[in-house]
């Protein structure tokens, strides 16, 4: 019963350990404590053997109010006020609090933190308000979708290329069908610019038609620069197609473009080492005429991109809708 007792209150509190010790101290037998809280013994006699000292609550590292200059003379805060009331009479009126500290410490010779120098422009009001980012471009957040056809979702990302014998990046925007994994378009140059991401938009929409279908077409990206220009959104109201931006560090909602560059690199980047640009283009172009024609996607029944998308539209082959 003395057990019983025991075990249907110990077991209530944490953590073990601490619960074996207040029994222990209540007069139970210490073997059949330790084997009912589940503590070994080796842990109960090294707590023992090493009881644990409280360490004093800290109270955080007092302000000294006064710093020191090179030669270890103490500087008092009311005198760096002075200081700062005197470099912001002058020219340099419009300088910062991180500005101001680096004539703290040439001019006076002080060594202070720019923390504290923050701090004392704080108490005297000398920070100028803060600007406020707005962004212009209206950002629509990417939605859970499901995908039934071509030409219904893009995604469009860019990756890096890298040329050793120049010892400089290239650059490569994409264009996939969600639908189909098919390459729908692409630029590959030594600048990507907005200019470049929409001449690669304008040739996809002309390659499949867009114009001609009944659906609104979806273009989905991250939140490059490229991307959320004023240019890009408005190329999108102008050919009638919804872009949508996914959230910041959510690589998963572009998916599908994210796991071809991972092909790419894999299979084409890691398998070369370009020496010109030139020799670095033809080797991409190569490998995205050979994934859309006929690399088989095990995603698309062991088909390329290409030819899935001829036995759907023929109807011979029956697709699955893709939810993301």
């Amino acid at each position: 019963m003395r057990t019983q007792h025991f075990k249907r209150i110990g077991k209530k509190k944490a953590p073990r350990l601490e619960t074996a010790l207040i029994w222990i101290e209540r007069g139970y037998p210490v073997r059949t404590v330790l084997r009912i809280c589940d503590v070994p013994r080796s842990t109960y006699y090294y707590r023992l053997r090493h009881p644990e000292q409280r360490k004093p609550v800290s109270t955080g590292r007092p302000i000294s109010g006064y710093s020191y200059d090179k030669a270890g003379k103490v500087v008092r805060d009311a005198r760096i006020k002075g200081y700062l009331r005197r470099l912001i009479q002058g020219p340099n009126a419009s300088f910062g609090y991180r500005k101001l500290t680096v004539l703290l410490r040439r001019r006076y010779q002080l060594i202070i933190n720019k923390k504290k120098v923050y701090r004392l422009c704080k108490e005297l009001q000398l920070l100028a308000p803060q600007r406020e980012r707005r962004h212009h471009v209206p950002k629509k957040i990417a939605n859970n979708r499901i995908v039934t056809g071509p030409n219904q979702l893009w995604q469009l990302d860019i990756k890096y290329g890298y040329i050793a014998g120049e010892r400089r990046h290239f650059y490569l925007a994409s264009i996939i069908d969600v639908f189909d994994r098919a390459i729908v378009a692409y630029h590959r140059g030594k600048a990507c610019s907005t200019s470049d991401i929409l001449k690669v938009v304008q040739k996809a929409i002309l390659k499949r038609n867009i114009h001609e279908q009944a659906h609104k077409l979806v273009i989905r990206t991250d939140n490059g620069p490229q991307f959320i220009s004023k240019a890009f959104y408005a190329y999108c109201e102008q050919a009638d197609v919804e872009h949508e931006r996914i959230p910041n560090k959510t690589p998963n909602k572009n998916a599908y473009i994210e796991s071809f560059h991972s092909i790419l690199e894999k299979e084409c980047y890691l398998r070369n080492c370009f020496e010109r640009y030139e020799e670095a283009f033809a080797e991409v172009d190569r490998f995205i005429r050979y994934y859309n024609n006929d690399r088989i996607h095990g995603s698309l029944k062991d088909w390329p991109p290409k030819e899935y998308l001829r036995l759907v539209t023929s109807g011979e082959l029956k697709p699955e809708e893709i939810a993301l």
